[in-house]
């Protein structure tokens, strides 16, 4: 498994680095595939912060532990990886060995008459799935929504949501 390792506003020592290296070279069984792994930490308030993200066929994986002690949110990270991919290990087995493909998401437009501060930009790739697969891919990343292109509807642009009542909910796009 290919590692980087980043420090926002912090340098990594190399003890550090070489001990998360150890930790998710314990992921890499699960995966034919070498993924790339980042893992970035930081220090806020006192707390300990390590995020890893990484991308193996398509599927995404994040976590990101806070605690006092560095080697503490790192193994609380990566031991929340290894619950995602137990959690959903048939659903994923199944995904993580067929082929993906990727496609770049359009811009957005901005409105004329309102004036609207972007703070942050992202460019994601959005891969036909199933309904099913996208909410185990938003469920793995942990986020409240997720925008695929729905095999099911002739790769159509969709977006799943968790909804607040409980349940899911899918908005599918009409162009």
């Amino acid at each position: 498994m290919k590692i980087e390792v980043y420090g926002r506003k912090m340098t990594v020592s190399d003890t550090l680095e070489a001990y998360v290296t150890r930790k998710m070279e314990k992921l890499g069984k699960y995966f034919g595939d070498e993924p790339a792994a980042q893992v970035t930490f930081s220090i806020e308030r006192g707390m300990q912060n390590v995020e890893i993200a990484f991308e193996v066929n398509g599927m995404y994986f994040r976590a990101q532990e806070r605690t006092s002690d560095m080697y503490a949110s790192i193994d609380g990270a990566v031991a929340s990886i290894d619950r995602q991919i137990q959690k959903n290990k048939t659903k994923l087995s199944k995904r993580l060995r067929q082929e993906s493909f990727a496609k770049s998401m359009a811009s957005m437009t901005d409105y004329h008459d309102e004036e609207f501060e972007v703070v942050r930009e992202k460019n994601v790739e959005v891969k036909p799935m199933t309904t099913e697969d996208a909410i185990l891919q938003m469920n793995l990343l942990g986020h409240n929504f997720f925008f695929f292109l729905n095999s099911d509807k002739g790769d159509k642009a969709c977006v799943v949501y968790r909804r607040n009542a409980g349940g899911y909910g899918l908005l599918v796009s009409e162009i």
